[in-house]
């Protein structure tokens, strides 16, 4: 495998792994730095990045769903908008430190932008979160080696 191809599936899971779609770059990661063809530090950013512009991606669709609050067909009630913005406010922008989790992550960041996160903000805790699950993978994958 050329390294274009292993930093390029990497990238593409890690991606797909953020967005509503299930996929596992964990798996990808693993296996790349079992193989300890390339560099450490090159496959966390390549995993970090490509996961953090998926969830770039989530937040962009919470921010352009929101447009269609007023529609019969969302999803949503107002009133419950409404209570999930207030907790959002109260709790919102720390929770994006779960980010990384299974089931619950990938909502988070939907959430976010739903509720009007500043980007600024959404990608700073959405990177350390992305990041530090990351090295914490590639720490016990390395330990075990």
């Amino acid at each position: 495998m050329t390294d274009l191809v292993a930093y390029g599936t990497l990238f593409l899971t890690a991606f797909v792994a953020a967005t509503l779609f299930p996929a596992g770059s964990e798996a990808v990661l693993v296996g790349l730095l079992v193989a300890g063809d390339l560099p450490v530090a090159s496959l966390l950013a390549v995993a970090t990045l490509g996961n953090v512009l998926g969830s770039f991606v989530n937040w962009g669709l919470g921010r352009w769903i929101e447009h269609f609050r007023d529609r019969p067909w969302f999803p949503v009630k107002a009133s419950a908008l409404v209570r999930a913005q207030a907790w959002y406010q109260r709790y919102g922008k720390w929770s994006l430190l779960l980010s990384w989790a299974p089931i619950i992550g990938d909502p988070l960041t939907v959430a976010a932008g739903l509720m009007r996160e500043r980007l600024g903000v959404f990608l700073a805790l959405v990177t350390l979160a992305k990041f530090g699950r990351y090295v914490i993978l590639t720490l016990v994958t390395l330990s075990v080696l």
